[in-house]
């Protein structure tokens, strides 16, 4: 049995694709299960309304597939953000969070990653951050009390976008149901732009790194560098991942209309599987 367990990002797979369908290729593909994508449209976020038996068909879909969703991307807070100005707006971002974790509790998805903004589309201030820590402690209760770990994923933006600054969150509400899930091509980026090291912001992480998103970055740009040709150090970040003791790993990309997804997704396979085995022993 392998030390670790690789998963595939939903949206490297076409929209056009159920969830059914996506299950059934990201096993093709040999990932051990998917993570899901709640985003800020109006078509993810009702699926936290599914009811008993649109979930009990999910769960069909996973047991018919051989492979589960273990997470969630919880990116809907963009747009309805804990620390935002407008009660209504941050009413919203909480009723967002119950039903996300009690879906996640439901269909046995283990980590919630939640977007490292107090807000996104709004000024942060002061008073923005504030609201945002106070509702992260109802967010941990709520999560608490169906046993689903919420993880900070580290952003692109200076108020998380390094493990350190996530764990001064972390730090603050002191529960285990909160935790860090670093995109490393984010704190590489980040690193680079403060002249750190991302391997050494990792460690400051110890014991709390829920799960790794394996993402390439170049300066300046985060999102949609094929791997291997960005400045992300993959070996150095999954060998020092996997000493930390982190176990799942999910490979974030995008699917573009009109490129061969599949090809992707299996140069994907091809480009990590490797490298996490050498860090598992060769096995």
């Amino acid at each position: 049995m392998k030390g670790y367990r690789i998963g595939l990002y939903e949206k490297a797979m076409p929209q056009e694709l159920s969830l059914g369908q996506k299950l059934g290729e990201t096993a093709r593909a040999g990932f051990d299960y998917m993570e899901i994508s709640i985003d800020e449209t109006d078509e993810k976020l009702s699926r936290l309304k599914y009811g008993r038996n649109e979930r009990r068909g999910l769960i069909e879909a996973m047991d018919r597939a051989g492979v589960g969703i273990d997470s969630m991307c919880l990116s809907g807070h963009r747009k309805y953000p804990l620390g935002s100005a407008d009660e209504s707006t941050r009413r919203r971002g909480m009723e967002i969070m119950a039903d996300a974790v009690d879906f996640a509790a439901d269909l046995g998805i283990r980590i919630i990653q939640l977007a490292g903004y107090d807000v996104y589309y709004e000024v942060s201030t002061e008073t923005t951050r504030r609201l945002f820590a106070e509702n992260l402690e109802s967010c941990v209760e709520l999560a608490s009390r169906r046993g689903v770990t919420l993880a900070f994923e580290t952003m692109e933006t200076e108020l998380m976008n390094t493990v350190a600054k996530a764990m001064g969150y972390v730090r603050l509400v002191d529960s285990p149901w909160l935790q860090v899930y670093p995109d490393l091509g984010n704190i590489t980026n980040a690193a680079l732009a403060s002249g750190g090291e991302a391997l050494e912001d990792l460690r400051t992480g110890k014991g709390h790194l829920a799960a790794i998103h394996l993402k390439e970055t170049v300066p300046g740009k985060f999102r949609e560098i094929p791997y291997g040709t960005g400045h992300v150090d993959f070996d150095g970040c999954i060998e020092t991942a996997r000493e930390l003791g982190v176990g799942m790993f999910v490979t974030e990309f995008w699917h573009l209309p009109g490129t061969d997804w599949r090809g992707e997704i299996e140069s994907a396979m091809a480009f990590f599987r490797p490298k996490l085995d050498a860090c598992d022993g060769g096995q």
